[in-house]
């Protein structure tokens, strides 16, 4: 049997993997998952926009999600040259070990 997939399904994927993001940015301590965390966040709005314009027959939705693979793309760029400038000065990647750097006093 075909079945259509209607936009209510989509949209209820869209929800279940944005709550998937969003526990993993809230509960990782490694800033890469935390990245990935946010990559799958962005791909459920933008699943969520596609499905919302289909449902509607617009392109708008398909529009937005370029918009969002745009943002996607150099906020890993930016973000993992940030990574890399951190594990260089830190030797670290936990969350938890950078954060306590910040609480150190500067000394010049």
């Amino acid at each position: 049997m075909n079945m259509p997939i209607t936009a209510q399904a989509i949209l209820i994927v869209a929800a279940i993997l944005f709550i998937l993001g969003l526990v993993g940015v809230l509960t990782r301590k490694n800033i890469i998952f935390i990245l990935v965390s946010l990559e799958i966040m962005l791909n459920a709005a933008g699943m969520a926009f596609i499905a919302a314009g289909a449902k509607w027959g617009q392109p708008d939705g398909q529009i937005m999600f370029l918009f969002i693979l745009a943002m996607a793309a150099s906020e890993v760029s930016v973000g993992l040259a940030l990574i890399m400038q951190a594990y260089h000065q830190h030797k670290t990647l936990d969350v938890d070990q950078l954060t306590a750097l910040r609480d150190e006093p500067v000394t010049i």
